[in-house]
């Protein structure tokens, strides 16, 4: 079992490439469409790299996996797909989300909230398979009602047990904390149980990361584990209690400006990275809703 990562350097959104190497059957893991919101213009040059490398390693993609419906930027699902094959994986309480934003976005009912965008819906426990490796959902609410973890489990090419979980937008690199809970459906008391739920996987678990906001003087890191989370995660850390999590974080929370591309993301993401149709004169459009959202 090997990952590969790359950053998208707008966003400091991970990608991660899970690879069996007996097998060389892989799964991509948060593709990052590239978005000007200047110009609205898009395209594929990062999650190209990500392509390419795939094809020059002879992997055969087996899934693309959304750990959730991102809110900082734009899926490049429907690209990934269509370059290398693969089913699309969500966890199935993306309907949830799905029916709260299109109440907000006002989508007419051509808009399914069933999540039949999708290939594949997880919940607790569901588990697949990419040759050799097992791998486990877990459900991770909290930051959305609809976050899911994915918890790998084979061998490296050294032949050692390996285990690894990606864990989405829960938690981040120790000097960098917690994801924020102030989205609709969010809440800080389910997301601390969440984070319980992560750091009871043992300690020398490779966490793998979706975003790195790194301390000044830190290089972005893909990666951290469980050990050190525990140890020294400035938000979730040993001896922090619930009651304690959930005041700093709903204080913290409420100081915080919405994410520069929320807007455009998330009525991409919840249609599965699908960009709307092009409407009578050829052109895509996206909605804004005014004076809705907090600021």
């Amino acid at each position: 079992m090997d990952v590969y990562s790359f950053l998208h350097d707008d966003t400091e959104t991970y990608t991660h490439v899970l690879v069996d190497s007996g097998s060389q059957q892989c799964a991509v893991i948060d593709p990052v469409l590239d978005f000007d919101p200047k110009s609205g213009h898009t395209s594929t040059d990062s999650i190209d790299k990500v392509i390419d490398f795939v094809r020059e390693r002879g992997f055969s993609t087996k899934y693309i996996i959304e750990t959730h419906a991102h809110a900082d930027h734009l899926s490049a699902a429907p690209h990934t797909k269509s370059a290398l094959g693969g089913e699309l994986v969500i966890g199935k309480y993306i309907t949830e989300v799905q029916k709260i934003f299109k109440a907000v976005f006002n989508f007419d009912t051509a808009f399914k909230t069933d999540a039949s965008q999708f290939d594949i819906l997880t919940e607790e426990g569901s588990e697949l398979t990419l040759g050799d490796i097992s791998i486990t959902a877990m459900h991770v609410p909290g930051h959305t009602p609809a976050d899911m973890a994915y918890i790998a489990r084979g061998t490296n090419s050294d032949g050692d047990n390996k285990t690894a979980v990606f864990v989405g937008d829960t938690i981040f690199a120790p000097d960098v904390g917690t994801a924020r809970c102030d989205f609709p459906g969010g809440d800080a008391a389910t997301l601390y149980q969440s984070i319980q739920k992560l750091l009871s996987l043992p300690e020398d678990t490779m966490i793998y990361l979706c975003h790195d906001y790194p301390s000044q003087g830190r290089q972005h890191c893909p990666t951290t584990t469980v050990k050190a989370q525990k140890m020294s995660n400035i938000h979730v850390k040993d001896g922090i209690s619930e009651a304690e999590f959930v005041e700093m974080r709903e204080r913290r929370d409420a100081t915080l400006e919405m994410p520069r591309l929320i807007i455009p993301s998330v009525q991409v993401n919840i249609d599965a990275g699908n960009l709307p149709e092009p409407e009578s004169n050829g052109v895509r459009y996206l909605k804004v809703p005014l004076n809705h959202l907090s600021s």
